[in-house]
């Protein structure tokens, strides 16, 4: 087969979404990884410790494999189907062992060594210079080191953990659409609002009952976020809301798509994998490629942060059942009452928000931010490159001269049938300069946010507005970066604890003033939100903010004990050390059936494992870079732009090629600070 003939083998560019098949999956792993082994041979014999003989051809090979594994990595996670997930799981195997074998080349290794220790460093870049580092940092935890059955038994950890960990990804999906709750009655539905309506009836329409309307129903609930979200927050009917809290709850936690004996697994070999490197623990292992220094550090912020904002949930949870006047509050009345008392506290009505935020306009405002902060300007390019959904958007992201500079895709809707749940931002092309000439970056930013129902645009919940923010952010550092090798542009090499700085540092615009005038207009009307719920936005910002934190810190200390305190074989279960940390952790302890770690994909089948605490980390940097506007004022509009040219130029413009820590400096021009995260959440004594 030739290049040309299989659509996954092209190699450079945008993925041809629209000419690739299942059917492609198979053939092109197995011919590309063939070529490559060739490749690596030729590159191992001819190799030269220079950045031009070692860096440049590994990257272009590295780069080939990425190209194409990515493209198949992109469609399992927003075009999921039986065909292609078992391609995925054919070649899976061939491709982790070929990267295991490839990281751990002992030519490759030394020819870094050299490279490092030779007459050429000191005519290397930074950027440079860091990816020689973390290159033979990597090598060390890849296993390059090993020999004879240590080296055989760390190579079949990969690679079972590999199909685990997909086996995990797919348990959840499975599960999570397998849940249907048919409603038939209008009393089934009372206190639901009419865009649940719709879409209730609109998925009722989706599976058979052809006369569905949002009116007469039948309405169909789903575990799906848009359906079980406002279901729990808004559904009148509490025996309802529980089997549905119940259904959500216990996903994949049984059956066919059990992911507890997954999870046991999963933690049993990463312990031995680190222990075979020489580390303690799994979570010391994680910790070598992060910006924390270690496991003491991360949990020293995370108990800085769990002692104020615990006896703040405490409140908060007590005043919740004053309000609901009850003290036998259940988990599946939390949103419930939740929403009731925001109402009451701040008359605010999330849902009825929805109408000034048509995804159409938030578009155009996110955008306008971006070009008034950074000077660029962004427009749609749809038709420019290939998708793989009606749905999906792309644009086009030019410099202040009118020069292209970047591209993105959005697929923004939840299809619960193909896409799994949850929102990213994922690497389509890096930027880099090949032949002289420079690469432009392409970023996917994928969302799971409410449909177009009916004749409606996407009508979008505050929430979903953040959440579309904070992909943008991730898109940002990707699109932005001004370093031209492959292996530090945009998120590459960035240590991922402080990943979620942009991402989490877009979402306070949410609440500017400027900025969100300037995307909040009714669909129908063109009015602007009333300055009233602009208000209300504001003062319900730290509503119940102690419990929010509580809740990522839970997730967080869960996954670190799980990594660096789980004893595989031992008496305490994943799920009782889970529940050994719920006295401090939870205001309101879990059902004893809550088994939410069958379905935590962030570290199961994600990158987050041992690194959950990064979006905690991370918010801190954040939330004190944003802090810096907030100073000169955010009204001074060429005060702002000062400092978001500076924001550009450090903290997007750099990626990878510098230290994370050293970048917060050269743009705060200081080391982060919590204060402005305790503001910002309410939690400041």
């Amino acid at each position: 087969m030739t290049h040309s003939d299989n659509p996954l083998l092209i190699g450079q560019g945008i993925p041809p979404f629209n000419a690739i098949t299942p059917d492609h999956v198979v053939p092109a792993v197995t011919q590309l990884l063939s070529e490559l082994e060739t490749a690596q041979r030729e590159l191992e014999t001819t190799v030269t410790p220079t950045w031009a003989g070692l860096v440049e051809p590994l990257t272009a090979l590295e780069e080939r494999l990425g190209w194409t594994w990515g493209a198949i990595g992109h469609l399992m996670g927003v075009k999921n189907s039986p065909e292609l997930r078992a391609a995925y799981e054919a070649v899976e195997p061939k491709l982790v062992q070929f990267s295991s074998q490839l990281s751990q080349s002992q030519p490759l290794y030394q020819a870094f060594k050299a490279l490092r220790e030779g007459t050429d460093w000191d005519g290397l870049a930074p950027g440079q210079q860091r990816i020689v580092e973390a290159a033979l940092r990597d090598a060390e935890l890849a296993g390059v080191g090993l020999t004879g059955e240590p080296k055989e038994r760390f190579n079949a950890i990969d690679l079972e953990l590999a199909e685990l960990s997909t086996r995990f990804s797919n348990h959840v999906l499975d599960a999570t659409k397998a849940f249907q709750l048919k409603l038939t009655q209008p009393d089934e539905v009372a206190g639901l609002p009419a865009s649940w309506l719709s879409l209730a009836a609109q998925t009722a329409r989706q599976k058979g009952d052809a006369t569905a309307t949002p009116e007469a129903g039948p309405w169909v609930v789903t575990l799906d976020f848009p359906s079980f979200g406002p279901f729990l927050k808004y559904g009148d009917r509490p025996q309802l809301r529980e089997t549905v809290y119940r259904a959500y709850i216990t996903r994949a936690a049984s059956g066919e798509w059990d992911n507890n004996p997954l999870i046991e697994r999963i933690l049993a070999l990463r312990l031995e994998k680190a222990q075979i490197l020489g580390f303690n623990s799994f979570a010391e292992l994680s910790l070598a490629r992060k910006m924390a220094p270690s496991v003491a550090a991360v949990e020293s912020l995370l108990e800085e942060l769990r002692q104020v904002s615990y006896p703040a949930a405490q409140r908060e949870f007590q005043e919740l059942q004053a309000f609901a006047q009850t003290s036998n509050l259940q988990p599946w009345d939390i949103a419930y009452w939740s929403e009731k008392q925001r109402q009451q506290k701040f008359d605010l009505d999330s849902e009825a928000l929805r109408p000034y935020f048509a995804l159409p306009e938030v578009l155009k405002g996110l955008l306008n931010l971006a070009e008034r902060i950074f000077k660029v300007a962004i427009a749609p390019a749809d038709g420019q490159a290939p998708i793989w959904h009606p749905d999906v958007r792309y644009f086009e992201v030019r410099d202040h001269a009118g020069s292209p500079m970047a591209y993105f895709y959005l697929d923004p809707y939840s299809r619960p049938a193909e896409k799994r749940g949850g929102a990213w931002m994922d690497d389509c092309v890096g930027r880099a300069k090949i032949g002289g000439k420079t690469r432009l970056p392409v970023a996917y930013l994928v969302c799971n946010q409410m449909p177009p129902v009916d004749d409606q645009p996407s009508l979008m919940s505050f929430d979903e507005v953040t959440t579309l923010f904070h992909e943008f952010g991730h898109g940002l550092q990707h699109m932005l970066t001004q370093v031209d090798y492959a292996g530090a542009a945009g998120i590459r090499n960035v240590e991922w604890d402080a990943v979620e700085l942009p991402s989490q540092f877009m979402e306070n615009w949410c609440y500017d003033r400027a900025t969100l005038f300037a995307m909040a207009h009714h669909y129908q009307t063109g009015a602007p939100l009333p300055e009233a719920e602009y208000q209300k936005l504001l003062a319900a910002r730290t509503y119940q903010s102690g419990m929010g934190m509580l809740r990522q810190l839970h997730f967080s200390l869960v996954d670190l004990a799980l990594h660096h305190r789980y004893q595989p074989g031992g008496t305490e279960t994943p799920q009782d050390l889970r529940w050994s940390l719920v006295p401090t952790t939870t205001v309101i302890p879990p059902l004893p059936e809550d088994s939410f770690l069958c379905a935590f994909g962030h570290i199961f089948s994600g990158g987050y494992a041992a690194g959950y605490y990064s979006y905690k980390w991370a918010e801190v940097l954040s939330a004190d870079a944003f802090a810096a506007f907030e100073e000169v004022g955010l009204e001074n509009e060429a005060a702002v732009q000062a400092v978001g040219q500076r924001f550009r130029e450090t903290v997007l413009g750099l990626g990878g090629s510098v230290p994370p820590m050293t970048v917060f400096k050269s743009f705060r021009g200081r080391e982060p600070q919590t204060e402005a995260l305790l503001r910002h959440t309410g939690l400041l004594s």
